[in-house]
């Protein structure tokens, strides 16, 4: 078959399963959320908790209880990563203070970014009790706060958004955990291995010794993968075949890591009660996304390069894989994006620069979308001389000033994070190359870092002190700086009553409104990226 025509029938392929579960889950998720009625499993974990379920929360009260779950989650993790040499089943691995840390802020923020081997750095009981468990509550947190601002648009004269406990607990028990333990299943069928048999030092035919590695990894990869969360149980990431053995998986994971984020608008229609606002957003992504997976696509299939790709994948696979992951906030892989096409590896970082909204990952890709259509709003109302609203709601200076910082932190934090590593000695010599692929190198890790993202570009030796520290302090700024703004933005807006729709407000629900989102998505993310894009991934193409 031709090339290109097993590309787009490929991407085809994808685009119709999603579209397919796009209404179902989306109606699921919302009657997660809205459901009146507390199962028994959940009342138990409120009571250890000691909070009241029917009892809902201010913003600030409900930002304070993500801020205090993730603090604490941190600490734990990281206490928990620095003793795992006297544990069970961690066969004597051990991360050093700086590493940990950075591992355990990267795990708690949806990050998942690795700056060691997975199976060289952390044992089973670690990764299952601790890594998994944080692949969970991440996801169920970044899926919190967005339910939280959609309420916050939705209602009107309240100052109350919900409830943070009863949102994390809904989303972890009744969406992740069900979905992830099926699909574990399905992978365990399909050959990824789920034991706790030591590493076995076996005899090559050549004669060679390898060290053939055990675990609890399918557990970990099916919410590795539907937590849009990332990293891997092994070093080569979803290009082992211990957590990636076939086509058929492959198909398997990049669905795992699209669906729930493709989901929520639909879902946010249903709960602002106008399902065309969901469509519109959906068809914002829609384009965003798949148009970056089918360029990507085309400039790896057209160099027709196998470097750092897997066989059993081919460049296609690849490509499709590497878009998902980096449209989305999952940084898992199933190829090295150092060995993407200088242009193919512009797309990937594209995609992270874009914040993560193309659908973004669970629960940030809607926050971040909602950020963009705000910002759209605002700057349309400008360009026509009326006010500012989004669902009845005025956007005035407060909105609009929470929302820009919502949008500036995490390029302030990429473009300033890279300028300094590159004036740091020790940053410049982890780098593997010089030149434009090198700036790449650590224009990726930052990109990645602020952005939640966690994939690399393989080439950046990262476990040292300052680049740890460094990402640790991108990963959290870039991840509750939004959260907070957004929250507070919510409670801003839930305060106020509801407008009637007259003959000048601004409809932003049709195909023309997506279109101008989609143009104001591309044009801000292009005057903050394309400089550092112009030195780096094309340069080294017109080289």
């Amino acid at each position: 078959m031709d090339p290109t025509l097993a590309s787009a029938l490929s991407i085809l392929t994808v685009l119709v399963i999603v579209a397919a579960v796009h209404v179902p889950l989306g109606t699921w998720i919302h009657w997660v959320f809205t459901s009146p009625r507390h199962s028994r499993v959940e009342r138990a974990v409120y009571r250890l908790v000691g909070v009241d379920p029917d009892t809902e929360q201010r913003w600030w009260v409900y930002g304070l209880s993500v801020l205090a779950f993730s603090s604490v989650s941190i600490v734990l993790l990281w206490v928990f990563l620095l003793a795992q040499d006297v544990l069970p089943w961690s066969f004597g691995r051990a991360l050093n203070v700086d590493t940990a840390f950075n591992t355990a802020v990267s795990f708690v923020t949806n990050t998942n970014w690795q700056s060691y081997a997975g199976e060289a750095g952390t044992g089973y009981l670690v990764q299952a009790a601790g890594l998994t468990v944080q692949n969970f509550l991440s996801a169920g947190v970044g899926l919190a706060v967005a339910i939280a601002v959609v309420r916050g648009l939705a209602r009107e004269r309240t100052d109350r958004i919900g409830n943070f406990w009863v949102d994390l607990t809904r989303g972890t028990l009744r969406l992740l955990l069900p979905i992830a333990a099926v699909a574990a299943v399905v992978l365990v069928a399909g050959g990824v291995i789920q034991n706790l048999t030591e590493p076995t030092t076996v005899t090559t035919i050549a004669g060679g010794q390898q060290v053939v590695q055990g675990g609890l990894v399918a557990s970990q990869e099916t919410i590795k993968e539907l937590g849009t969360n990332g990293g891997g149980f092994f070093n080569a990431n979803s290009a082992h075949p211990f957590e990636n053995p076939s086509g058929w998986t492959n198909l398997l994971e990049i669905l795992l890591i699209l669906v729930v984020p493709s989901a929520l608008p639909y879902t946010y229609g249903l709960m602002v009660k106008d399902r065309r606002q969901g469509l519109a957003m959906a068809g914002a992504m829609a384009v965003l996304a798949f148009g970056a997976m089918s360029l990507l696509t085309w400039i790896e299939t057209a160099g027709a390069s196998m470097e750092g790709k897997e066989q059993r994948f081919g460049p296609a696979w690849s490509a499709i894989f590497a878009s998902a992951t980096t449209g989305t906030s999952t940084g898992a892989v199933d190829a090295m994006h150092s060995s993407l096409q200088p242009l193919g590896g512009g797309v990937a970082l594209l995609n992270m620069m874009l914040g993560e909204l193309s659908p973004g990952g669970v629960g940030t890709g809607l926050y971040s979308m909602l950020v963009m259509v705000v910002i759209t709003v605002f700057i349309a109302g400008l360009m026509v001389g009326r006010t500012p609203e989004l669902l009845g709601k005025q956007i005035g200076r407060r909105e609009i000033t929470l929302v820009a910082l919502s949008m500036l932190i995490t390029p302030t934090l990429v473009l300033l994070g890279t300028a300094i590593a590159l004036v740091d000695p020790a940053s410049l010599a982890a780098m593997s190359t010089s030149g434009p692929h090198g700036l790449s190198e650590m224009l990726y890790a930052f990109t990645s870092a602020a952005n939640n993202n966690g994939s690399a570009f393989a080439g950046l030796s990262a476990d040292q002190p300052f680049l740890n520290i460094a990402l640790a302090v991108c990963m959290l700024g870039g991840r509750f700086v939004p959260i907070i703004a957004m929250l507070a933005f919510a409670g801003g807006v839930a305060r106020q009553k509801r407008r009637p729709v007259t003959a000048g407000t601004m409809p932003t629900h049709t195909p023309s409104f997506a279109g101008f989102l989609v143009v104001i998505i591309l044009i801000m993310s292009g005057l903050t990226y394309f400089p550092s894009l112009a030195l780096g991934s094309i340069a080294e193409a017109l080289q």
